[in-house]
């Protein structure tokens, strides 16, 4: 602390690259301070700082960061607890452009490793990573008002949020607690043969597009007796809800009767989510993923015959390519790296598919022959699908009854709240002349594709990766849009997804390897580096988790992406 203060006062009243001398690490009473990068003037991005507390120094007990789950979560809760304290004392100093701003990462619903805080499972090593906007007037430096910055604002700030003592016992319990619960119920989705999980009183609807907090008013959560199932919590406590099981589950209902709003938050219950949100304890498989259609995405040499096949043009659907692909064709893509990535549970809302992709019905049929169209639709797949491939199904339907002949459970939504009429719509069903056509044979969903380095990428005089909110990567001027990736939460995640995509252009990509065993092994290095792995000397502080599925999603939507 007395070298920074030295420091500080020898680059005072100075012209503002003089704080460059500030770069370094310095030991405060309960932490070390390390100034990692700083910003070039007053008008550019904040310099980057971080601090480290030690178990012994931050007081948490081992049993709360040595599992996964927990660890997560109260890494979670810091990290909220110290943007709050910091977000008191930003914009305390005088300056210009961003004089005098403190932040760290911004936490939605979602509970997701970041890596703004990480604590080591092992060492108990708390790391804080966030930015401050040094203080200068025009472009000279005000290092007493920087002083007041590191030396006051930050050390009360960390005092305040990030020790054991400072958080109230029963707050962390409650969050550790939650995770808890979270998990055990996710351990026990396979042995109960469900695919996901909807807790009684759980309140779905969210206050607004833009506002992602539960609606006040909303109509709690009530499973139907027939697929009610109870589920048992730790310290021997138990939840009742609605069991979705694996095969294929019809959601219908009337418009505006929360069948949407349903699927909204089976997408979301891959993430665990906070206490007080409303879906603590919906919870859906890892590996599920919304498809939907995505008009204009790019498709590199996909094999999509199962769906679409004998095109009039001739072109070769085992090996599909476009830079602008239609509702159906970029349907069937996306479905078929769904499955490629591993994914066990499709999700699809049927207002955002294209409806040629997942339905023909009887009439249509008559007048135009299978054998004159080339989409195989999706209704005859669904059976297949989860019969040969363990591959279940959600679908949100509202305007065809053709998906009730294939479906293993059909719930409508009523008001809010589902009702199981599996027996009446089957029945209904049987009197209809609308099932679907028996398609050939499911073959095998396979990835022959390797991928080329991309020099013209790669020799630009610097690699650049930016993000734009969930919307879209770059790699230099080269766009990645995600916008339609609908479960990627955090603006975070989409800065991960750039960094990786870097990684795989750089050290992975060979000529090789096939583009599957690449994504594969670099979500291995994932797991085990953690955010270690992004290249550059220092870990940014603005990086979320990702699973494998959004990573191959990315990679598929990468239109520079060169294939052997």
């Amino acid at each position: 602390m007395k070298q920074l203060e030295q420091l500080l006062r020898q680059s005072d009243h100075k012209p503002y690259p003089a704080y460059k001398s500030l770069k370094g690490r310095y030991r405060f009473p309960f932490y070390q301070l390390s100034i990692e990068h700083v910003q070039g003037d007053p008008f550019a991005s904040p310099s980057s700082l971080s601090i480290q507390i030690s178990a012994e120094s931050h007081g948490f007990p081992k049993e709360y960061y040595a599992s996964e789950h927990r660890r997560i979560m109260l890494q979670d809760l810091l990290l909220r607890s110290f943007r709050r304290e910091l977000g008191k004392v930003s914009r305390k100093v005088n300056g210009s452009g961003k004089s005098g701003t403190l932040s760290v990462s911004s936490c939605g619903q979602e509970v997701l490793s970041r890596s703004a805080l990480t604590v080591d499972p092992d060492s108990g090593l708390l790391t804080v990573r966030f930015s401050a906007g040094f203080p200068a007037a025009g472009r000279t430096t005000l290092a007493m008002e920087l002083k007041k910055m590191l030396m006051e604002f930050v050390p009360a700030a960390a005092q305040r949020s990030l020790l054991s003592r400072a958080i109230p016992k029963d707050t962390v319990t409650r969050w550790i607690s939650l995770a808890d619960d979270q998990k055990a119920i996710r351990d026990q989705l396979e042995d109960k043969d469900l695919v996901a999980f909807v807790a009684d009183g759980a309140i779905l609807p969210r206050r607004s597009g833009v506002d992602d907090t539960p609606m006040a008013s909303a109509i709690p959560f009530e499973s139907p007796e027939k697929d009610r199932v109870t589920l048992t919590l730790p310290n021997g406590r138990s939840i009742t809800g609605l069991g979705i099981r694996h095969g294929i589950t019809l959601i219908v209902g009337g418009g505006y009767h929360g069948k949407s709003t349903l699927l909204q938050a089976l997408e979301r219950g891959i993430y665990d989510h906070i206490p007080g949100d409303g879906r603590e304890y919906v919870i859906t498989e890892r590996t599920a993923t919304k498809i939907r259609s995505e008009d204009g995405r790019s498709v590199k040499q996909l094999d999509i015959s199962t769906f679409i096949r004998n095109l009039p043009n001739g072109k070769n659907t085992a090996s599909f390519s476009t830079e602008d692909a239609s509702g159906s064709t970029s349907q069937a893509a996306n479905t078929v790296e769904a499955i490629l990535s591993g994914s066990r549970t499709l999700l699809i809302d049927e207002d955002t598919t294209a409806t040629n992709f997942m339905v023909r019905d009887a009439l249509m049929q008559s007048v135009i022959h299978p054998d004159q169209e080339p989409i195989v639709p999706f209704l005859s797949r669904m059976r297949a699908l989860y019969g040969k491939q363990g591959i279940s199904t959600i679908l949100v339907a509202g305007s065809s009854g053709a998906f009730f002949h294939v479906a293993d459970t059909i719930l409508q939504m009523k008001e809010y709240r589902p009702l199981d009429i599996t027996d009446t719509a089957k029945t209904a069903a049987a009197e209809q002349e609308d099932a679907p056509e028996q398609p050939t044979e499911l073959g095998d969903f396979r990835d022959v594709r390797v991928p080329l380095q991309n020099r013209e990428i790669l020799d630009a005089r610097r690699v650049k990766v930016r993000g734009s909110g969930t919307d879209s990567i770059s790699l230099n001027h080269e766009s990645v849009e995600l916008r339609f990736v609908e479960q990627i939460v955090d603006n975070e995640q989409t800065n991960l997804l750039g960094l990786l995509l870097r990684v795989l252009e750089e050290n992975h990509f060979n000529g090789k390897t096939p583009l599957t065993q690449c994504v594969e092994e670099l979500y291995q290095k994932l797991l085990q580096q953690g955010f270690n792995l992004v290249p550059g000397e220092r870990i940014p502080g603005n990086l979320a988790m990702v699973r494998p599925q959004e990573l191959w999603a990315m990679v598929n939507r990468y239109r520079a992406l060169r294939l052997k």
